[in-house]
């Protein structure tokens, strides 16, 4: 999946944790956030990550930024090996990768006002004249849709949605490539929404800029994905297109989350089948299938000590080759027999 033309290449991520089962434990045992994931951004794309709470979604996004540093795997932004680098090598990185949250309020400093908070990557990175800097201030603010009179107002002062757009423009304001997007539009209102998807989609075209858009809404990964990446429990269990994805899903777990999507038609009723079971913990997770064992599947057993990494089942369609989760069709279209 890895090409020279991507502008970011995960392979084999994990980030394991260190953990105490209770305050006398002796024996340490590892919380596997994420478990081996692999994937790649092109630039100009958004690929849409998405899972339940917990599965490792912010994690990946955290390592990709290095505010954590990861277990094992390997991390390329343009090329470059970025996995090992020091902290203080990394500041070129932070110019062109940058982050926003899901709660601007708490990424915001509230004894800044929003002309300080907006300029403080260019005074951290030393870019241009205090003249300059204004100027890009300015030309921020407007781009993002906040009027000029917001630059000597506080945080406070705002809506949600406005301090969003203010946390917008403070992560473009270094010159990004790309755009770590966690969770970005679920504290808003669904009118609020759809204006701050919408923005994005326009800056991306205009500034030709990279997303990772981590999202546990599928509705919302869909308005704004190009491909889309289903995450079970640390690991990727599908990765298609979005309108593929959408269409034509084929993992059991991808299938369930789309068939929870509400629909706005209230003469469309229709029966949402309630997933069994409960997640499994992360934390020293048992052989096999974590989905196979949450729904106490017939075929776990057979699924201990199988490689359920993502294979191609389609070109471009990826999925985990699950005995648990998959139809037997698509078993044998991956070349799976779960009768040897």
């Amino acid at each position: 999946m890895a090409t020279d033309e991507n502008i970011l290449e995960v392979d084999s991520l994990r980030m394991h944790f260190p953990v105490r089962r209770g305050a006398f434990a002796k024996k340490q045992s590892l919380l596997k956030a994420v478990d081996g994931v692999s994937f790649t951004i092109a630039p100009g794309e958004t690929l849409g990550l998405v899972g339940e709470s917990g599965c490792g979604k912010s994690t990946i996004g955290r390592c990709i930024v290095r505010l954590l540093e990861p277990t094992d795997g390997c991390i390329r932004f343009m090329g470059e090996d970025i996995t090992t680098r020091s902290q203080w090598s990394l500041r070129k990185l932070r110019r062109r990768v940058q982050m926003v949250f899901q709660d601007p309020a708490d990424s915001l400093d509230p004894r800044m006002d929003v002309r300080h908070l907006i300029a403080e990557p260019l005074d951290i990175h030393g870019l241009g004249t205090r003249e300059a800097r204004r100027r890009r201030v300015d030309l921020l603010m407007d781009l993002v849709g906040l009027p000029k009179v917001a630059a000597d107002k506080f945080p406070h002062e705002f809506s949600g949605g406005q301090r969003q757009r203010i946390g917008i423009a403070r992560a473009l304001a270094s010159g990004p490539r790309l755009l770590i997007l966690d969770e970005p539009v679920s504290a808003l209102d669904v009118s609020v929404q759809s204006q701050v998807l919408n923005l994005l989609l326009d800056l991306q075209k205009e500034l030709g800029l990279s997303y990772l858009f981590i999202s546990h809404d599928l509705s919302v990964v869909h308005h704004i994905s190009d491909r889309v990446a289903v995450m079970y429990l640390g690991k990727i269990v599908e990765m298609a297109g979005a309108e593929e994805l959408y269409r034509h899903p084929r993992h059991a777990y991808t299938k369930a989350l789309l068939s929870a999507i509400p629909v706005p038609d209230p003469s469309r009723r229709r029966r949402i089948p309630v997933m069994p079971g409960d997640v499994p913990s992360p934390i020293d997770p048992p052989p096999g299938s974590a989905f196979g064992r949450r729904i106490n599947h017939p075929y776990l057993e057979s699924t201990y000590g199988m490689d359920l990494t993502p294979m191609e089942i389609e070109p471009g369609h990826w999925v985990a080759p699950d005995p648990c989760a998959l139809s037997l069709t698509d078993l044998a279209r991956l070349g799976i027999d779960i009768y040897r």
